[in-house]
């Protein structure tokens, strides 16, 4: 015997579980797309290759970084080796 308390219930079940449904595709969908653009277009590259647009643009910049880097750290030629001045690993 179905009462009209348990018909509202029923009700709101059915409607939380097609709320529920949709959030969850939502979120698939939204979760697939961000990956849909991964790298850069070959149209792009050009712009991207230029010198102003490298980490360090300036190579006497650069020196001098690694200068002040590996006289601090005492490390043999700053950023490309591994290890430091202490004999640790």
């Amino acid at each position: 015997m179905v009462t009209k308390q348990t018909g509202i219930r029923e009700s709101a079940m059915k409607h939380y579980i097609k709320k529920s449904r949709l959030i969850i595709l939502l979120t698939v969908i939204l979760t697939v797309s961000g990956c849909a653009s991964m790298g850069v277009d070959p149209w792009d590259r050009d712009l991207l290759a230029k010198s102003s647009m490298a980490i360090n643009s300036s190579p006497l910049d650069q020196s001098i970084d690694d200068h002040i880097y590996f006289s601090k750290e005492a490390a043999s030629g700053g950023r490309s080796f591994a290890g430091g001045g202490c004999g640790c690993n």
